[in-house]
């Protein structure tokens, strides 16, 4: 047993589940002076099985005086309504009551159960799935106040205890079951395995120690890549496409925040290469000015809103209004802008709207001879695409009349000596 991921003081709240393995665990550490406290947790899904278990644990804590806290989910209820499967869900409820017992009982660490038949099992799931070093590497031995100190120890070591010790626990009859792929695993796999190695399980446990040494001297490297490359959330994107893949896909993940796919990585990456985007898990990537950055998220559409003419017509998606006002002359104070027009009164076809960008959109930007889609023209401005949405598009009912920090299109655009015209100037609403 790992006694070194354990607390030289404290107490360890055991997870115990009344099965072999779990009592092990309670009845070990407390045979070799460590204090201890059971926590179960009943799942609700094997009816009178699960009730059984829970009374076990509970008598079996209080004829030893072992404090033991229980408590019973729903757990099928939780995953119906997270929309997740019962495994995840049974696991995610359980953690969590672990965690607010140990904190109720001012726990040092939270002790689970698995072994290294467990660890065996799990890294040939993985195999059988498809990982990298992460997921070859097993089961993680500490993650946060959570400990495994089981993960050298063997099925049969733990069966063997018990029978030395007379320990009594209970069978979960579903893990006699082929339905679950663990349990073809674990009645399969890993026998004929052992046919080949009787060590078998202790092997991998060996090599799972290797692995993980690895991806941790490679995720170090990622930080350091990181360190040099990259700010809060974004990173050069250059930079990390010459990194080699082993660096740049952990990179990816670690900026990201969670676990990605290999999939998901290389979208990500291909965001990088073609200055595009990428969604994953919870957030979105996109590449803007040689950086690509995480968590951008798109900015609201603007509704359709028709300008009070004259008037004031309030944009609050873009932080803006559009003050229309109406000269008969030329006026003298024209300054050249992007967010201010002069439209020639005839040339506008019914009334005018602010809406943002359509699917297809092209515009002629006045003095400029060419004809470009909004796409174009908002890549050669420099406007993220996470920003694009709120950009003001000035419309009448023939098409674009001007666009927020472009300018005004050929077709209306008002010229010194125009009599008739409309001002349209775009300000920041007041307190923005």
């Amino acid at each position: 047993m790992h006694t070194d991921l354990l607390p030289r003081n404290g107490l360890i709240l055991c997870a115990v589940s009344g099965g072999a393995d779990s009592m092990y665990l309670l009845c070990k550490l407390r045979e070799l002076g460590y204090p201890v406290a059971a926590g179960h947790y009943n799942h609700g899904l094997r009816g009178a099985d699960a009730d059984r278990d829970e009374t076990f644990v509970r008598d079996f804590c209080a004829q030893r005086d072992i404090l033991c806290v229980t408590e019973k989910g729903d757990v099928a209820a939780y995953a119906d309504k997270a929309h997740m499967g019962l495994e995840q869900a049974g696991r995610e409820l359980r953690y969590a009551f672990l965690e607010r017992t140990a904190d109720a009982l001012g726990a040092a660490v939270i002790a689970t159960a698995h072994t290294a038949n467990d660890n065996a099992e799990t890294v040939l799931l993985h195999l059988a799935r498809g990982a990298g070093l992460k997921g070859l590497g097993g089961i993680t031995p500490v993650r946060g106040r959570i400990v495994r100190p089981m993960l050298d120890v063997t099925r049969r070591e733990v069966e063997a205890y018990l029978r030395e010790k007379n320990i009594p626990h209970v069978e979960d009859g579903s893990n006699r079951e082929d339905e679950y792929a663990r349990n073809r695993v674990r009645h399969g796999a890993v026998p004929a395995l052992e046919t080949v190695d009787p060590a078998f399980v202790s092997a991998v446990g060996r090599t799972t120690w290797l692995l993980r040494q690895d991806e941790a001297f490679l995720e170090k490297l990622a930080r350091d890549f990181l360190a040099a490359n990259a700010g809060e959330s974004s990173v050069d994107a250059r930079a990390l496409l010459d990194a080699p893949w082993p660096v740049a896909s952990r990179a990816v993940r670690l900026l990201a925040g969670r676990e990605l796919s290999m999939g998901h990585v290389q979208a990500v990456l291909k965001a990088a290469r073609d200055g595009g985007a990428a969604d994953v898990p919870g957030l979105r990537a996109a590449c803007h000015n040689g950086r690509l950055v995480f968590g951008v998220e798109d900015g609201p559409r603007l509704p359709e809103r028709v300008l009070a003419v004259p008037g004031v017509t309030h944009i609050p998606e873009a932080g803006l209004q559009a003050h229309v006002t109406q000269f008969t002359d030329w006026p003298e104070d024209v300054h050249k802008s992007y967010n201010i027009f002069f439209f020639q009164c005839e040339n506008i076809c019914g009334s005018i709207t602010v809406v943002g960008r359509q699917p297809g959109d092209r515009f002629r930007p006045a003095g400029r001879g060419c004809t470009k889609t909004l796409k174009q023209l908002f890549q050669e401005a420099g406007i993220p695409p996470w920003e694009r949405d709120t950009v003001p598009v000035l419309r009448d009912e023939r098409g674009i009349l001007g666009v927020y920090g472009l300018g005004a299109d050929e077709r209306v655009c008002a010229r010194p000596g125009d009599k008739n015209l409309l001002r349209i100037e775009f300000r920041p609403m007041p307190g923005e």
